[in-house]
């Protein structure tokens, strides 16, 4: 099939939703990718990340402060502000993000990278844990932006490029997270009662959903993606699972990163607006 829209029915716009330690700078490739092929790219930063990734840098109370409801609604204001429902895609917590504004009833069809859990996937590989581990060691990160060194970076995010590819990668792109986010859902969401910021729920209808893994990631593993996809088996909606050999976090721009986002697209647009099945 084509990866070229064809018709007023089609989605003809990709936003592309960035995760933690990282910008819209991240998607640098797939917005010239997808253009070229005809689309219209949307990459929305976080409240108060439009700015460069030198400049949050040196401004991480601005990242340590954001919540992440105020992320969801900006997100929100930009897909509800386009013409017609896009494709939409995370990567890392931008997964997460992305499921969230599924379950909320936008986007024509979804695709999450490496994505984060939402709420209620208890699922903690050895690896996950260590790539955590430095933002979690000391509780006092949950009020900090917290960043990589570029040892800690290679290891959760660029495990398969050499030491120099990945410093090089860290210094274009890494900035620090929101300790909070790391702590309060990579931690404890899933031990306090009731519903937290990244619940979602399972059973609702919502448009088509792609989870795409790398066999390799170290900081959200296989493991924890196809438990994420796996919830929703409850909805009635189109979920699906694919897994990447060879391929770490850095799915974004590591070598080979185009056949990550053509299968996305490909995916996406056979999928998108997918008819109801007929019913007796």
């Amino acid at each position: 099939m084509s990866s070229e829209p064809s018709d007023s029915t089609k989605p003809d716009t990709v936003v592309l939703v960035h995760g933690l330690w990282m910008t819209p700078r991240s998607w640098e490739g797939w917005v010239q990718h997808y253009q070229q092929k005809g689309f219209t790219v949307v990459t929305p930063a976080y409240p108060g990340f439009e700015i460069e990734v030198e400049a949050l840098r040196e401004h991480p109370q601005i990242i340590a402060d954001l919540t992440v409801p105020e992320t969801v609604e900006h997100l929100a204001g930009v897909i509800g502000g386009l013409d017609r429902p896009p494709i939409i895609m995370g990567h890392s917590f931008g997964g997460t993000l992305t499921q969230i504004l599924l379950a909320r009833g936008l986007g024509a069809a979804g695709v999450v990278v490496d994505s984060a859990p939402t709420e209620g996937v208890r699922v903690n590989p050895p690896s996950q844990a260590k790539s955590l581990f430095p933002a979690l060691k000391n509780p006092a990160n949950r009020h900090r932006a917290v960043g990589f060194t570029p040892e800690e970076f290679h290891y959760a995010f660029t495990n398969t490029l050499s030491a120099e590819e990945s410093r090089a990668t860290w210094e274009r792109y890494a900035i620090p997270a929101p300790g909070r986010w790391v702590w309060d859902y990579g931690l404890i969401a899933n031990f306090k009662p009731g519903h937290q910021e990244t619940w979602v729920d399972f059973g609702t209808d919502r448009a088509p959903l792609l989870f795409i893994a790398g066999q390799d990631d170290h900081i959200m593993p296989p493991s924890v993606n196809r438990s994420n996809a796996k919830h929703w088996e409850k909805s009635p909606a189109v979920t699906e699972y694919y897994e990447f050999e060879g391929r770490d976090h850095w799915t974004c721009a590591a070598p080979g990163w185009e056949q990550v986002a053509d299968h996305a697209l490909t995916w996406a647009l056979e999928n998108a607006n997918r008819p109801e099945p007929a019913t007796a």
